[in-house]
């Protein structure tokens, strides 16, 4: 494995929930910051959500906090972000990805992306 693998992405009605999860490659340390961006149609790519390798800081977009919340497990390289209230305006594609700060990944300076996976919010 070299990038990380996102999973849980479909289809959910608006004001429902959605649970996305990552999994960093074996050359992603669990001293690294992980992070959520996301591509609608025709729109740029945007950072949604990050989280430093300690858990304890952390970084949303103001279009999903409140909402969102992102979390870490470093015993198992993963990090999750758990979509409620979803809004059709949150579909898009989500790519997790992996740098060595939230600052990083703030500056779109990522080492590492995963493939996407879609997120549908119908209304």
């Amino acid at each position: 494995q070299v990038r990380p693998v996102e999973s849980g992405g479909g289809l959910v009605q608006a004001g429902g929930s959605l649970r996305l999860s990552c999994a960093a490659s074996g050359r992603t340390s669990r001293s690294d910051a992980m992070g959520w961006f996301r591509q609608a149609p025709g729109k740029e790519r945007e950072i949604v959500a990050a989280i430093a390798s300690s858990g304890g800081h952390t970084y949303y977009t103001t279009h999903v906090e409140g909402r969102f919340t992102i979390s870490r497990d470093n015993a198992k390289n993963t990090s999750t972000l758990q979509m409620n209230g979803l809004k059709p305006e949150d579909t898009a594609v989500y790519y997790c990805a992996t740098a060595r700060t939230v600052a990083l990944l703030t500056l779109n300076r990522v080492d590492y992306w995963g493939q996407g996976t879609q997120v549908t919010v119908s209304s």
